[in-house]
């Protein structure tokens, strides 16, 4: 309520003044100080009166001051307004009302537990009809759920419930399934690939997929994203032909073994050419898809997902979801710390927390790293330097300031599924660091570091590690959607970070094409051969090797520097059933469902 916000702007203007402690002051002045009119603050002061969060006693005649007393503390009436803001689905606006009271720390923890009720499972019920909602928050923003231009895992997440591809990959990335299409061939040459359409399979607005829609999918990805993520796989197609409605054929310019793959990412989502050609640029905000979840809203940074009841592999057990998204400034507000609802992704519980619940699946993780640019004119392009540079990093102390049950030093994309941490390394020595960057040729000469938004805390931290061994950083931010482009070619160092998850080996892919922008020609001409290797290469046990290789030389001329790993964890609370993971343990809602009572398990 508006009213609510007046009482809390007087309240400030009198801090020394306790509740029930009446206070002289005149109507006039009141309304100076909302920038009212005399007789719009008589009725502001009888409303205040009638909800009982103040007294207000006047006094008549020149020189009279009235009496004010305040009964409510600003603190009870911040609280009900943010939470009345939660209840309209305005968690933005409560967040930023909460800020605004950093006298009162207490505030946020009063708050936090009564927002830890608004999320989780809930049941609605009118009459017979039982209404099951999952409500969770999303420490991201989302920005599209366009599968053409997602970058960020909340936005990739949302897309996966909205849209279908053709083929589906196992959590394990070994296995590829049908999904929209049923069946598929490809010829001897490994260069045409004919896939058979699912019959009866409906978008969100009611028309039934057809082979057309598949054509015009991979055509709109070609266009909206010439560079975008797996470009690689899909510049390659050379013509599409739809001899009918369920068969669609795919002609590449030559043989790539990770085309299939790449059909299983998100990026190769199947849209209605009819509604996105409607919707114009607005399609990132109004999606359509085939998927078990349709957008039915998205108001205040509240996303609203509605069971698509027709989904071809069966109606969700949820019949909504609302995922409630925090914008950058907010990311460590409550809501983000939140441990009482029944899903939480990529959290850390103590020891004590995790034994409340029924599991914890560690599934997946994220590598953080460094490449170097060595086409810039620098100093980096001496591999002395180079390699000084690398020993300077202390890896010891990076994870000291980062800490965390999920965190651990990494010097691989492909370490082994219990390898523990690294012990082999000790807290860098100083002196030692010096004489090596000496030795080396360096001067303390300040080194451009470039990264994206999301990374700039990570970078902050290797700021703070790299000041402490004498290597000045300057960071540089790049927006996701321009990374890729010239502007980082003017730094030194690029901070990436990669997803080893069931898609790894596409990820990998496009990293070292990315690489190739920077690299030297001799590294460059190896990347080439060693990417041509993988894509012609059938067997998986050798495509791996070739990948292990790849890294080797690499790391061997410091032009790849690792700095650690995060596993990635997701929680389950005991009421939660029928779990399934996605990539990154990211639950698929459509087979989720919930009990009322805790599962015993023998």
């Amino acid at each position: 309520m508006k009213i609510r916000r007046h009482y809390l702007a007087i309240r400030r203007s009198f801090p020394s003044v306790q509740e029930n402690i009446p206070l002289e002051v005149t109507t006039q002045e009141l309304a100076n100080l909302l920038d009212c009119t005399h007789r719009n603050m008589v009725l502001l002061l009888k409303r205040m009166q009638q909800e009982q969060w103040l007294t207000w006693t006047p006094k008549r005649g020149r020189g009279n001051r009235s009496h004010l007393t305040f009964l409510m503390s600003k603190e009870q009436i911040a609280l009900q307004e943010a939470q009345e803001m939660v209840q309209k689905q305005d968690l933005h606006s409560a967040l930023e009302l909460l800020q605004q009271m950093e006298e009162a720390p207490q505030l946020r923890d009063q708050f936090q537990e009564w927002l830890s009720g608004q999320f989780g499972f809930h049941s609605e019920v009118q009459g017979k009809r039982r209404t099951d909602i999952l409500r969770f928050p999303l420490p991201q923003s989302i920005y599209s759920l366009d599968p053409a231009a997602i970058h960020y895992t909340g936005e990739s997440h949302l897309v996966n419930q909205l849209f279908d591809g053709l083929v589906r990959m196992d959590p394990k990335g070994e296995v590829i399934t049908p999904h929209l299409a049923h069946a598929w061939e490809v010829d001897a040459s490994r260069t045409l690939w004919t896939f058979y359409l699912r019959k009866g399979v409906l978008f969100h607005h009611g028309r039934e997929l057809d082979s057309s829609d598949v054509k015009y999918s991979l055509e709109r990805l070609k266009k909206l994203a010439p560079h975008g993520l797996y470009s690689w796989v899909y510049a390659d197609i050379v013509s599409m032909d739809t001899p009918d409605d369920t068969t669609i054929r795919i002609q590449l310019a030559e043989r790539n073994e990770a085309f299939l793959a790449f059909l299983t990412t998100n990026r190769a989502s199947i849209v209605p050419q009819d509604a996105c050609e409607a919707a114009g640029g607005q399609f990132a905000n109004k999606p359509i898809g085939t998927g078990p979840f349709r957008l039915a809203g998205n108001e205040q940074g509240v996303w609203i997902l509605e069971v698509f009841v027709p989904y071809f592999q069966g109606r969700a057990f949820l019949d909504r979801v609302e995922v409630w998204t925090l914008s950058e400034g907010h990311r460590n507000e409550p809501a983000a710390e939140l441990k009482t609802f029944q899903v939480m992704h990529n959290v850390r519980l103590s020891d004590m927390a995790a034994a409340q619940w029924q599991q914890v699946r560690q599934s997946g993780m994220t590598c953080k790293f460094i490449t170097v640019n060595e086409l810039k004119d620098g100093l980096l392009a001496n591999s002395a330097i180079r390699a000084a540079v690398d020993y300077a990093i202390d890896r010891v102390y990076l994870l000291e300031l980062l800490s965390g049950d999920v965190i651990e030093g990494v010097d691989s994309f492909w370490p082994e599924p219990e390898e523990p941490r690294r012990q082999s390394e000790t807290a860098k020595d100083l002196i030692a660091v010096n004489k090596r960057l000496t030795a080396a040729g360096y001067n303390g000469e300040t080194l451009v570091l470039a990264t994206i938004p999301q990374y700039e805390a990570d970078a902050a931290i290797l700021q703070q590690v790299c000041a402490k061994s004498g290597i000045p950083l300057e960071i540089k931010l790049i927006p996701a959607e321009e990374f890729k482009g010239a502007a980082r070619m003017q730094a030194d160092l690029l901070l990436f970070a990669i997803m080893l998850d069931e898609h790894r080996e596409l990820r990998l892919i496009d990293l070292y094409r990315s690489m190739q922008q920077h690299a030297l020609p001799d590294i460059n001409d190896m990347l080439e051969h060693s990417i041509r290797l993988i894509m012609s290469e059938p067997d998986y046990k050798l495509r791996i090797s070739i990948f292990r290789q790849i890294e080797t030389q690499l790391k061997e001329r410091n032009s790849l520097l690792f700095l650690y790993r995060k596993h990635l964890k997701t929680a389950f609370h005991p009421s939660v059933r029928g779990i399934s993971l996605e990539s990154l343990g990211w639950v698929r809602f459509r087979d989720i469902w919930f009990t009322s009572a805790p599962i015993v398990t023998y």
